[in-house]
Formats: C-alpha cells, sequence, structure tokens
C-alpha cells in the first residue's frame, strides 16, 4: 500500500459516486494524506442492497483525518451539480481535483437494452462525466495543482468489446475521449488522467454481475486508490497526460511500488473489459496459470456415452435437479449451441422439480446463452469459467443477469456431485 505522502494536505477533491467502492476509498486514501473530499453521490438514505451513504461516507473521511462535505448529487442533474461545486467552493475555497467515478453499467445486447437503460448510462457515464467536468474546470483554473481523473478503459476498438454490451461500451468510451479531448484543449493548465485496472476489482457491481464467489477473483478497490493517489501527487499542469494504468501492480513515477491487494492472496485474477492481447488469450493465460475453474473437471478416463457430449451434460444435469433447485432459481434457460454439436437445448427451473433436454423450452426462456458446443461441455465441466467464458466472448447471454448468474448455482451442485 503507498505511504501517505501529506502532499495533498489542504488540497480538496471532488469525486462523484464515492459513497461507496473505488470512490469511497480513493476519497479514504486522500483523506489520510490531508485532502477535503466532497463526497456527491446521489445515496442520501440507506439502500437495501448497497452500503453506505454520503454521510456514512463522510464520517469515514472525518475519521480518517481528511474535511468533508457530503453533497446529494445525481451527476445528470447540472443543477444539483452546480450547488455541490459552489458549497465546495464556499466551504474551502476551490477545487482542486475531480475525480469522475460514477458509473452505470448493463451488460446486455441491442435488442434485449431498454431505452431507459441507455439513457441511464448515457446520462451517468458519458453527459454526467461532460458535465460535472464543465462545471468544475473554471474553479481548476483557479488551482495551482489542476487535474481530472476519469475511471475509465483505453479506447480499444476491437469488436469483441462493442458486440455483447454496445450501450455500455459506447458510454464508458464516452468518459475516455473526455480524457482524450480535454487533455489536449487544456494542456499546460489541467493534467487529464484516465484510470483502468488490469484486472477486476471488488466492487457490488462486479458481485452482482459474476456471483457472490466472484470476489476471490479480484483485487480490492485500495490498489485503486493507491494509483489514483500516486497520478494526483505527481500530476503537473504544464504536463499533458493521457494513460491508462492497467498493471496488476501498479508503479507511479519514481520508485514506489503499488502492491497488488487481491481479496484471496494466490488466487488468479479475472482480467478487466476492454484489455485483450486478444481477449481468448487472456483466459487462456488465466487458465494456464491455474485459474480454478467453477466445477471439478469431469475425469479424464471417463468414456462418453454413444449419444454425444451434450446429451451426456444434460444427463448429468437432470441428475441434480430437485424441487429446491427450482425453488431458488425460479428461471427458464435457453441454449443456442453452434459448432460440432450444434443445436437447441432448454433448462427449466421454473416449475415442478425441474426438467432439461433437447429443443425449445414450453416456457418463453428468461435467458438465453449462445456459444459453441464444445465450450458449453467445457463449462459445465467444469473447464471454462462462464465469468471468463462472457468476458472474453466466448458465452454471449440475453435476457435476465441475475438469473444467468443464478444458473452458476447448479454448476456447483454439480461439482459436489462430482460430475
Amino acid at each position: 500500500m503507498l505511504q501517505n505522502t501529506g502532499k495533498l494536505a489542504g488540497c480538496t477533491l471532488f469525486i462523484t459516486g464515492a459513497s461507496r467502492g473505488i470512490g469511497k476509498a480513493i476519497a479514504l486514501k486522500a483523506a489520510r494524506d490531508g485532502a477535503n473530499i466532497v463526497i456527491a453521490a446521489k445515496t442520501a438514505e440507506p439502500h437495501p442492497k448497497l452500503p453506505g451513504t454520503i454521510y456514512t461516507a463522510a464520517q469515514e473521511v472525518e475519521a480518517a483525518g481528511g474535511k468533508a462535505l457530503p453533497c446529494i448529487v445525481d451527476i445528470r442533474d447540472e443543477t444539483q451539480i452546480g450547488e455541490a461545486v459552489q458549497k465546495a467552493v464556499d466551504t474551502f475555497g476551490g477545487i482542486d481535483i475531480l475525480v469522475n467515478n460514477a458509473s452505470a453499467i448493463n451488460l446486455t445486447g441491442t435488442l434485449e437494452t431498454p431505452m431507459k437503460k441507455v439513457d441511464l448510462m448515457l446520462g451517468i457515464n458519458l453527459r454526467g462525466t461532460y458535465l460535472t467536468s464543465k462545471l468544475v474546470i473554471p474553479h481548476l483554473l483557479k488551482s495551482s495543482r489542476p487535474h481530472i481523473l476519469n475511471l475509465s478503459p483505453p479506447l480499444n476498438l476491437n469488436p469483441v468489446w462493442f458486440k455483447n454490451h454496445t450501450a455500455y461500451t459506447m458510454a464508458k468510451y464516452g468518459m475516455s475521449m473526455c480524457v482524450l479531448g480535454m487533455a489536449e484543449e487544456f494542456r499546460g493548465q489541467i493534467a487529464v488522467n484516465a484510470l483502468w485496472p488490469k484486472t477486476a476489482i471488488q466492487t457490488a457491481a462486479m458481485e452482482m454481475l459474476g456471483g457472490e464467489g466472484v470476489g476471490k477473483q479480484c483485487r480490492t478497490a485500495d490498489i485503486m486508490a493507491d494509483a489514483a493517489l500516486a497520478r494526483a501527487v505527481a500530476a503537473q499542469k504544464t504536463t499533458r497526460v493521457t494513460s491508462w494504468w492497467t498493471r496488476t501492480s501498479s508503479r507511479r513515477p519514481g520508485s514506489t511500488t503499488l502492491i497488488s491487494t487481491p481479496v484471496q492472496p494466490g488466487h488468479p485474477l479475472l482480467p478487466d473489459f476492454f484489455l485483450d492481447e486478444a481477449p481468448e488469450t487472456l483466459v487462456e493465460k488465466m487458465e494456464q496459470h491455474g485459474a480454478t475453474p467453477a466445477l471439478k473437471p469431469a475425469s479424464s478416463s471417463a468414456t462418453p456415452p454413444s449419444s454425444g457430449p451434450i446429451e451426456s451434460t444434460f444427463d448429468a444435469i437432470r441428475g441434480v435437479l430437485n424441487a429446491d433447485v427450482v425453488k431458488v432459481t425460479q428461471g427458464v434457460y435457453q441454449f443456442d449451441l453452434s459448432g460440432e454439436h450444434g443445436g437447441v437445448w432448454f433448462l427449466d427451473l421454473k416449475s415442478g422439480s425441474g426438467s432439461a433436454g433437447r429443443g425449445q423450452p414450453s416456457a418463453k426462456a428468461d435467458v438465453v446463452m449462445t456459444m459453441d458446443s464444445n465450450d458449453f461441455s467445457k463449462m459445465f465441466a467444469g473447464q471454462l469459467k462462464p465469468t471468463m467464458a462472457f468476458m472474453s466472448g466466448k458465452l454471449r447471454i440475453k435476457g435476465d443477469m441475475t438469473l444467468a448468474i443464478k444458473l452458476e448455482k447448479l454448476m456447483s451442485r454439480m461439482a459436489k456431485a462430482k460430475l
């Protein structure tokens, strides 16, 4: 962990989405360095599923040694941002650093993404970042150490990062384009940076996407806070900076190494979005270096039945179905398989004791999963993690993402049966 430098003492940071997750981690790290923190976020009342409010975050900032100003802000609302910016200037005398951290995510295809979700992502990620920057920049120009830091990825135009979630990619890349544009526009006046991890960070959003077990494949948000602080300390307004930090153990200018902080030390880490060698190579390397599969691999000595590997997989699935599995899942799944053993299969976990087999489900599918038949067999045999299959583009999911995540519980049940 990066040691406190004291170089941010008296500086004011305006951080969007700072009530929890990476935003709060950055706030606390800067507070320990003596900074003033404007916590600009929506959560004023406790959320039933997500921890923290702007007020609990403010208490933690004060306890860490900084000064806090909690502000109720929806960054899509120009009036709310303007009022929060003015409060920050009135309270602390100015703003030195803006951290555009607030973001919305929804990983669905074009036909499955409601326009309400599209508007939310574009409104928060793109418009919110641009608008907040626009209103803060006049005050940054008065600072002796002005800096904008966006939590956004490198602009990777590999189509694999578009095809499964075009709306999210457009919205997230909008934040990155703000970095490129504003860095050039305010060259010599404001340092502009982007920060993005090479591997997944444990946040509420990551747990929502990857399920309960995904945390052990992530690093804690502390590494992002360390990297953000290192960049903030190093940035000079005379320097045009448009860099993305994507190392597993980041290094700031100088000699201080930022130590990786995995949730479960020694466990392989999940690669993040928008980074590839290509993406499938990342997955292969993860597996080669011991990425623990979601299921135990099938015995290599087992001889597949004459009915074929997909039928064999569904025989195994039927063997673990019961009313309890149906009760906790309540979803109908359709698998559109291509390749050597292509075809359509279904899994009904919504009625009775469940059923599975070849063909379309009798009821409309809540989730449709599309992938190569060989990858499907690997996934249910424990040789390919569903999360990595999805992130690498091997698995495409349409429909209810929450139910898609629940399917991993059935896979775990199969693993316990030593299939």
